[in-house]
């Protein structure tokens, strides 16, 4: 990957000295800190905010940590149109492959696959304030369309398969091809988060508070709580946004509204953690944050994540409104769920046109037992 010019240094090197351009009287230091721990916040949940960044060695360091893949060469020319009204959209994925020290983490079969084990569409308005985020069911049964991965591999179109299927298959590329055949959307980048670099990017930041109304006990996802406030590290965290057996009806709904609430829990909190006065911690941040994520080729360097960043820095929990993508049980199979399709296009329509989602969208909807069960 190539480097690209040094931006302003604003984090200090890891043995905690402050780079020279950081002093004077042209301050700023405060803002940058504060944007550097959205970032986190945002990583977490799904989006990326990279904010400050270092200079020389601590640059390359974190330039070399960043991975990407090249969504626009492997879908080409046959994609919907971007809207050019100052909106943007955003696939974002936490992938939950079983190889590695992910297995520990996860569960399950090590079968050295992956699958996006969460999925949200982030809808960023005109004027960059405020942000609606549609949360896509792993479960959703789907016709994915033929696809080329980022190696180059064709993989034939399917029918009726399972949302997530399209990442398990074809990787990124295929996943953002899904997601803009279901939708007609344009999806501008592309963020990917795994098990390990969300759970250390939790402890980075230590820990997030939460709160509790009922007790949650799911082994699988290594999650057991008491009904009550609690300050959660990263595989806490993780378990957290994974579990559907330890509370509600057991859902892939249930766990969706577990995640909508950690993350405004988490936007909330960053907010209110101070790391510009520990510069090692802040670069601790910016290490994870750059080591957690697959980005699409477009934010595949710091730069281009300070630019990004500068684009996100307003939006905090209160300007997001979060929601389910409108579906329905399958009569079928109770364990999964049918795009309700009406519904549903009064949220593709909303976003193209960059207006909030209309509360009829997902009114009568099906929806998961975890509603409340979280908050911050």
């Amino acid at each position: 990957m190539s480097a690209q010019s040094t931006p302003e240094p604003v984090i200090a090197e890891p043995d905690g000295a402050v780079s020279r351009s950081g002093r004077g009287r042209r301050r700023k230091a405060p803002s940058k800190g504060r944007r550097a721990l959205r970032v986190a916040a945002w990583t977490a949940a799904g989006v990326v905010v990279l904010g400050g960044t270092g200079a020389g060695y601590v640059y390359f360091k974190l330039n070399g940590n960043l991975k990407s893949v090249d969504i626009n060469q492997a879908l080409g020319a046959d994609r919907p149109t971007k809207i050019d009204n100052g909106s943007e959209n955003i696939l974002v994925l936490g992938s939950d492959s079983r190889s590695g020290s992910n297995k520990q983490l996860g569960g399950g079969t090590d079968d050295g696959s992956a699958r996006s084990d969460t999925a949200m569409i982030v809808h960023v308005y005109e004027g960059h304030k405020k942000a609606s985020v549609v949360s896509v069911p792993r479960d959703t049964l789907v016709d994915r369309p033929a696809c080329t991965d980022t190696r180059g591999t064709a993989h034939p179109a399917a029918t009726g398969v399972m949302f997530n299927e399209a990442f398990a298959t074809g990787g990124a590329a295929c996943a953002v091809k899904t997601v803009e055949s279901l939708t007609g959307i344009r999806m501008d980048h592309y963020l990917e988060v795994d098990f390990e670099g969300f759970q250390r990017l939790i402890d980075d930041l230590g820990g997030v508070p939460v709160t509790t109304t009922k007790n949650i006990d799911d082994p699988q996802s290594h999650l057991t709580l008491q009904a009550g406030t609690h300050t959660l590290n990263g595989r806490q965290a993780l378990g957290l946004v994974r579990t559907r057996h330890g509370v509600g009806d057991g859902s892939d709904l249930g766990r969706i509204q577990l995640q909508q609430a950690f993350v405004k829990a988490l936007l909330g909190q960053v907010e209110h953690v101070g790391v510009f006065s520990n510069p090692k911690k802040l670069y601790d941040l910016a290490d994870t944050a750059t080591k957690a994520v697959t980005t699409d080729s477009d934010l595949g360097s710091v730069n281009s994540l300070i630019d990004f960043a500068n684009g996100l820095k307003g939006i905090g929990a209160q300007h997001m409104n979060m929601v389910t993508m409108p579906v329905q049980y399958d009569p079928a199979d109770p364990n999964r769920v049918v795009l309700e399709t009406a519904k549903a296009q009064q949220v593709w329509t909303a976003l193209k046109n960059d207006r909030p989602i209309p509360a009829s969208a997902t009114t009568g909807t099906a929806a998961g037992e975890a509603k409340g069960v979280v908050s911050s």
